[in-house]
């Protein structure tokens, strides 16, 4: 990492952060450990009122519960995904659950990263920290690629096939995007890991094979091909 990147990640007071649990005593617990960090934090009990102070604040990270009552975590975190001012706002799950189906879902909402209860201040730090370093990283790729009746708009986060627009889930776009970025390369499951999910998140090889089974049903391509054993590639 460059010295520009660590000063930038250093400088917690520049970036915002908004906490959501319907628990007052996980709020305070977890606003006071971001804050003594030099984090903004702002904070919300449901939903609802997370979504109204996402799009008034428009947070660098989102915090959010998986299990409040009314509007649940994944329908939070589905709804922020439809606001475009707020496509670039990272989201980490809190949950008491760990089975691979709930990471799935949460995945497919958008989230970028998930934490299990109980919460340890120490590890929800360091995930906050490489999600914000991974994503200032990759902040100054390619905004757009464009391959064989594929173009992949990164500044609107678009996928756009035969000339027809759609927008996948965040880390299905994050997949094919990586893929592509480097035709005919094959990609090991392990890069795959590291560059999509993050080297601090833990995730089965189930959850890359489910996410390219949804890319090729979406977009209707033939040119994400398995290497068996190894990875995936894209061929141009």
């Amino acid at each position: 990492m460059n010295i520009l990147v660590n000063s930038i990640i250093m400088e917690h007071t520049n970036y915002r952060i908004l906490l959501v649990d319907d628990e007052t005593d996980v709020l305070e617990f977890l606003s006071y450990n971001l804050k003594k960090e030099g984090f903004t934090v702002f904070s919300a009990s449901n939903g609802n009122d997370a979504l109204k102070k996402a799009i008034s604040e428009i947070p660098h990270l989102i915090v959010l519960d998986v299990m409040m009552p009314g509007m649940d975590g994944i329908a939070t975190c589905e709804a922020i995904r439809q606001e475009p001012s707020l496509k670039n706002t990272l989201i980490i799950f809190l949950t008491a659950r760990g089975e691979d189906y709930s990471q799935i879902a949460g995945f497919d909402a958008g989230a970028d990263d998930y934490v299990t209860k109980p919460i340890k201040p120490k590890l929800l730090i360091s995930r906050v920290n490489a999600l914000l370093r991974r994503h200032h990283e990759t902040s100054n790729t390619i905004e757009e690629q464009s391959l064989t009746d594929l173009v992949i708009d990164s500044e609107k986060f678009l996928i756009i096939t035969k000339g027809v627009e759609m927008i996948l889930p965040k880390k299905e776009f994050e997949l094919i995007r990586l893929l592509a970025s480097k035709p005919n390369k094959v990609f090991t499951r392990e890069e795959i890991l590291s560059k999509v999910w993050g080297e601090d998140v833990v995730v089965g090889d189930r959850t890359i094979d489910v996410h390219i089974r949804k890319i090729r049903e979406k977009v209707g391509i033939e040119n994400i091909r398995t290497v068996k054993g190894v990875g995936y590639k894209f061929e141009a």
